[in-house]
């Protein structure tokens, strides 16, 4: 009941903002760096590969995280493991080098599993510790490329595999997500181009139908404009 000197949108705005959180808490991460961390405390070596569908702002997100890790004292290297769309490694091998991080590379049409693999090997020899592995967009649709995704998975066995979704994409990201899940598995999410969507609702499709942590959200264009997931920012950003 509302009392008849109480503002009935305050207590709306407050009882929605209540039910937004409980949902948020689904999906907030655990610590990124500090489970990066103990990771290479345990194996030498953390192994990230990153997926999405063309367009998601994959490459420019890898790179973005490159450029933190790099910040927070790890020794990232990317693995340019996208070997089919025209100026993909162009795309990966100039951010690399703005930001001061070494990138595996290799020829147009190379066996994107053999450049994952062979990345990894790079980074042990070369004594780095995190490796971003980028690979083309996919369609959820396409099953031949599910299936290289599946191998690339199997050879460079990651520690973690992160999902790329773009937040415009609205109602199809629905599908893409289980998609994803079904036949590669996430472990966890970036979302990006926030800064451009006010509604956030693949975040509340991620809680809804993965129920993973996501870990960034991407709100720009610079290298510094990956910010860790809170339930606080989104609320913020919502009211």
């Amino acid at each position: 009941k509302i009392g008849r000197f109480t503002n009935s949108h305050t207590i709306i705005e407050s009882k929605m903002k209540e039910s937004l959180t409980k949902i948020l808490e689904i999906v907030k991460p655990p610590d990124f760096y500090q489970l990066v961390s103990s990771i290479i405390k345990e194996k030498g070596l953390c192994t990230i590969v990153f997926f999405g569908v063309n367009g998601s702002g994959k490459t420019t997100t890898i790179a973005k995280l490159a450029f933190k890790l790099k910040e927070k004292g790890f020794l990232p290297i990317i693995a340019a493991a996208d070997t089919f769309r025209a100026g993909a490694i162009e795309q990966i091998k100039s951010h690399a080098e703005k930001i001061g991080v070494p990138v595996y590379l290799s020829k147009y049409g190379s066996d994107p599993a053999s450049v994952a693999f062979g990345c990894v090997q790079e980074a042990r020899k070369n004594k780095r510790n995190v490796v971003l592995i980028d690979t083309a967009g996919r369609m959820n649709t396409d099953t031949d490329l599910i299936q290289e995704m599946k191998k690339i998975v199997r050879v460079s066995k990651p520690d973690l595999k992160i999902f790329v979704g773009d937040s415009l994409v609205g109602n199809d990201a629905v599908n893409q997500i289980r998609t994803f899940n079904s036949d590669i598995g996430i472990d966890g999410v970036i979302i990006t181009k926030m800064d451009a969507d006010s509604h956030g609702g693949l975040i509340f499709s991620v809680a809804r139908i993965i129920k993973k942590p996501i870990y960034f959200i991407g709100i720009g264009q610079d290298y510094s404009s990956l910010i860790e997931f809170s339930p606080e920012v989104i609320l913020k950003k919502l009211f």
